[in-house]
């Protein structure tokens, strides 16, 4: 698709959308005149400027607009939806938290419905352009792909499910080489490939056999140009390396990654931050505030020592940070060293139910917003075991590229608590490098989702 195009997609998209919620909130309060029903106007501006906010920053975190999402319309619209029903809870939230008992509930009833209706119609309407421009002929630029073997068959693929605007028409490739049937007809062999090419007013040439592997693709370059044909290489990099990478750009240069690291970009990063300091501001308000002092009395009462455990553990980028804990022991001299274990004499009466319930964990939030974890990502470990660990696994410390974690995919996935056999940290290590790979916004707020539904349904690794 193009590049330009795609970006009037999105600022389209953007922009609709946002009028459309302003257009059902407008036939909402205009409802209300109708049926009589009494309203301050001052209150419902402040609320019409706070669902824009939550929108925008809800679209913003999820990254609803991107281009990978809006091109695929079965992932448009189940992101859109996902979006929605958060966008409802948050504002709802909203609404019984600064307690706005005056808004009726007949408008949000129907503002909330009449802003799902022409989401979807707006979804159907941009699907229906997608296609008008999808068969104008003069949008397309017709293609052919020089070379038939793994790369230019997935290629091939990838122009069948991304491109908008380019039309693949077949190979061109000798015929020696071809030892499968395809999908798209065989045009041409090398030597004729740009005569062929200007026959059939091809306008952009993919070679997917490099000069390297054939010098004849000198000549096809220089005799493209000549035909005023756009000739371009793609490159089959395992031809170099014999395992997956990942290719970015600093300018003009080339820069070749063992793996996809979603949050080495900054954006990701930033919208990571936001959502961590959200959540983490939320707990502390309304959670911390008062078990602080609830759970504080019941650990001085059950046993002699500080309300919390503070340990030094291992963070983003193997910088040791102060991890804190509601305590759930009694004091020992080998809590740095020694993992908390079944039926372990050290836990204390209130420390096995909070414990249990995962309660000893809140302070971290703490630590969340400080900076120093986040609200999902690997589980911090005692700077001990990063020591033992990263010496029998070898790519453990990669899970240290991110911050560490309340909650993480290794332990909804139920790689949790004590580590008996070297297998339990390989599979923890192993979910850990997939979240790292995969991360996205809905990513976070799933596994958040699931711990929660862990915790009340329980877990027979909690201990």
């Amino acid at each position: 698709m193009n590049r330009l195009f795609r970006r009037y997609l999105q600022i389209s998209l953007i922009l609709l959308d946002l009028v459309l919620l302003n257009t059902s909130y407008v036939i909402g309060i205009v409802f209300l005149s109708i049926i009589n029903e009494h309203y301050i106007f001052s209150d419902y501006l402040i609320l019409a400027v706070t669902i824009n906010l939550f929108w925008i920053l809800l679209t913003f975190l999820s990254g609803l607009y991107i281009e990978k999402i809006i091109i695929h319309f079965e992932p448009f619209i189940k992101n859109t939806l996902q979006v929605y029903l958060f966008w409802i809870i948050t504002v709802l939230s909203f609404l019984f938290f600064v307690k706005y008992q005056q808004v009726s509930r007949y408008f949000i009833l129907i503002f909330t419905i009449l802003f799902a209706l022409s989401l979807l119609l707006n979804r159907f309407i941009y699907v229906g352009i997608r296609n008008y421009f999808k068969k104008k002929f003069y949008f397309f630029n017709r293609v052919m792909i020089v070379g038939y073997n793994e790369t230019s068959e997935k290629l091939a693929s990838y122009f069948e499910e991304d491109a908008i605007n380019s039309n693949l028409i077949g190979f061109a490739d000798d015929e020696i080489k071809i030892k499968e049937l395809t999908h798209y007809p065989i045009l041409s062999n090398l030597k004729d490939t740009i005569k062929v090419a200007s026959t059939l007013d091809v306008q952009e040439i993919f070679s997917t056999i490099t000069p390297e592997q054939n010098l004849h693709i000198y000549s096809l370059m220089d005799q493209a140009e000549k035909a005023c044909i756009r000739f371009k290489i793609v490159p089959n990099l395992s031809f170099f390396l014999n395992k997956p990478i990942v290719v970015d750009y600093i300018r003009d240069l080339p820069i070749l990654s063992l793996r996809n690291e979603p949050l080495e970009d900054v954006g990701n990063r930033v919208k990571k931050r936001i959502l961590d300091i959200i959540i983490s501001l939320f707990v502390i308000m309304f959670f911390l505030s008062w078990m602080i002092p609830i759970i504080g009395l019941l650990i001085l009462i059950d046993s002699k020592g500080p309300i919390f455990f503070s340990q030094k553990r291992t963070g983003k980028n193997k910088k040791p940070f102060n991890c804190l804990k509601f305590r759930s022991m009694k004091l020992n001299h080998v809590s740095d060293n020694l993992q908390a274990t079944k039926s372990d004499t050290r836990i204390t009466q209130i420390g096995k139910f909070i414990r249990k319930k995962s309660i000893d964990e809140f302070p971290q939030f703490i630590n969340v917003l400080k900076g120093e974890m986040s609200i999902v990502g690997p589980r911090p470990h005692m700077v001990k075991h990063t020591n033992d660990y990263s010496k029998i696994i070898d790519e453990y410390m990669i899970r240290h590229f991110l911050k560490p974690g309340i909650t993480g995919w290794a332990q909804i996935k139920g790689y949790r608590g004590e580590i008996s056999n070297p297998i339990q940290i390989k599979m923890r290590v192993s979910n850990d490098l997939w979240y790292l790979e995969n991360w996205n916004v809905w990513l976070d707020i799933k596994i958040v989702f699931l711990t929660i539904y862990s915790v009340f349904k329980g877990d027979k690794n909690a201990y």
